[in-house]
């Protein structure tokens, strides 16, 4: 992409933690227009952004939820025309406990929000996305070490197999995207273990009493990722947001994860 271009970023989840900064981050930088999607695009966290940067544009995006996608591509289309990147952050942790006795209701419900949430949206975008004038369109959807099979059980143990289930699923969505459009830049980045909302879920289970990475390191090394995106060293891939290697069990010493 041209530095001296307008870029149009699409972020959903964007009304608190991971998603917020990322869209905070990027309506920070000259020559962007960010589209900051949420289930309440009203969120004052969101007026607060659009007060300070009139280049952010809050959306109302629920998962899988089809006409709800196509309407918030249509205002992107209609506001910019374009859409460069797009990152699907929103997803849901709720539920954790032993395969035996995890309620069918509790995979449906993260599968429809971390599977088909990712699915619904790219359906709704992809034509937008790929006629992107830089030619090369990114997608890069916020995932987790939780739905890797390589690194199983590699922060919550066996008890997160509805999280981790639907991040996998996700995952082989993005491989699959790859495939299927040569010129998309299509990979999944784990963001690390990061002390939002959703991140805590998973701590005080482990003695903690938040996760051990902040937002803004976070958000760093995601961006890290996306910045200078190219289909033959980035597409395909899952990406750790940064190598890291403190002797902790959470830790992941790899530029890349398994799948």
């Amino acid at each position: 992409m041209s530095p001296t271009s307008n870029t149009v970023y699409f972020v959903t989840g964007a009304n608190r933690g991971i998603g917020y900064a990322l869209a905070a981050t990027l309506a920070a930088r000259p020559n962007t227009t960010v589209f900051a999607g949420a289930r309440d695009p009203a969120a004052q966290s969101l007026k607060d952004l659009a007060a300070k940067h009139p280049n952010v544009h809050a959306l109302k995006v629920t998962n899988g939820d089809v006409a709800n996608n196509e309407a918030a591509i249509s205002e992107i289309k209609r506001i910019a025309g374009r859409l460069d990147v797009l990152i699907p952050n929103a997803g849901m942790l709720k539920y954790m406990g032993p395969l035996a006795t995890t309620p069918p209701a509790e995979l449906r419900a993260h599968w429809e929000v971390n599977t088909l949430g990712l699915l619904v949206l790219f359906q709704a975008a992809h034509a937008l996305l790929l006629a992107s004038p830089t030619h090369t369109p990114v997608l890069a959807y916020i995932s987790s070490a939780s739905g890797s099979i390589g690194k199983y059980g590699h922060y919550f143990g066996t008890s997160a197999c509805a999280y981790g289930s639907s991040k996998a699923a996700a995952n082989f969505l993005v491989k699959v995207l790859d495939a299927e459009h040569p010129q998309l830049v299509a990979m999944a980045i784990h963001p690390g273990w990061v002390a939002t909302d959703m991140g805590n879920v998973g701590a005080e289970p482990n003695g903690m009493s938040a996760a051990p990475v902040t937002v803004d390191d976070s958000v760093q090394g995601i961006l890290s990722r996306i910045d200078g995106a190219t289909k033959e060293k980035s597409s395909g891939r899952f990406w750790n947001f940064a190598a890291s290697n403190g002797g902790n069990v959470w830790d992941n010493p790899t530029e890349e994860l398994t799948w």
